[in-house]
């Protein structure tokens, strides 16, 4: 029992499911704040169509970055909290002021794919943790996004 944490979970195992949900976290502070970026800087034909659907993903976004650092919490660990560790962190990198909406809605792409991918790792690692916490945020978060995906891209005509 020496080496199980307070949920019943391996601790090593908690340990890496932990920093990697750091990374996730990174990840999703940095999309968030480009796509407030995006929502204050937008321009053009479709401005408030896409002023309203980036404020909804920011939204949206705020909420699964408060999710994910109470699970690296439940785990047991220290959710990472300053923009220095994101930026080392993040894969998706922080945008430049955007004011076309295409290029907007194509970051968000990329960032959408970005955090789907490491996603499926967190629900590869947390299924052979036994962690159905993380599996089941996971697996939620994984569908919920692949449906934004195919909206954003369907909104690209691709």
């Amino acid at each position: 029992m020496n080496n199980i944490n307070n949920i019943g979970l391996d601790k090593n195992k908690a340990k890496h499911l932990a920093e990697k949900l750091n990374e996730l976290l990174a990840n999703y502070s940095i999309f968030y704040q480009n796509t407030r970026g995006y929502h204050w800087n937008i321009k053009g034909e479709k401005f408030f169509e896409l002023h309203l659907k980036f404020e909804e993903l920011y939204n949206e976004l705020l909420l699964k970055i408060d999710a994910i650092a109470e699970r690296i919490l439940t785990l047991g660990h220290t959710p990472k909290h300053n923009y220095a560790d994101y930026r080392l962190t993040s894969k998706i990198n922080e945008s430049t002021q955007v004011s076309d909406g295409i290029s907007a809605v194509g970051d968000i792409l990329v960032s959408f794919q970005t955090t789907i991918v490491l996603q499926r790792e967190l629900l590869i690692l947390a299924g052979d943790a036994n962690d159905e916490g993380t599996s089941a945020l996971m697996s939620d978060y994984i569908r919920e996004q692949e449906k934004l995906v195919w909206m954003y891209s369907s909104f690209l005509n691709r």
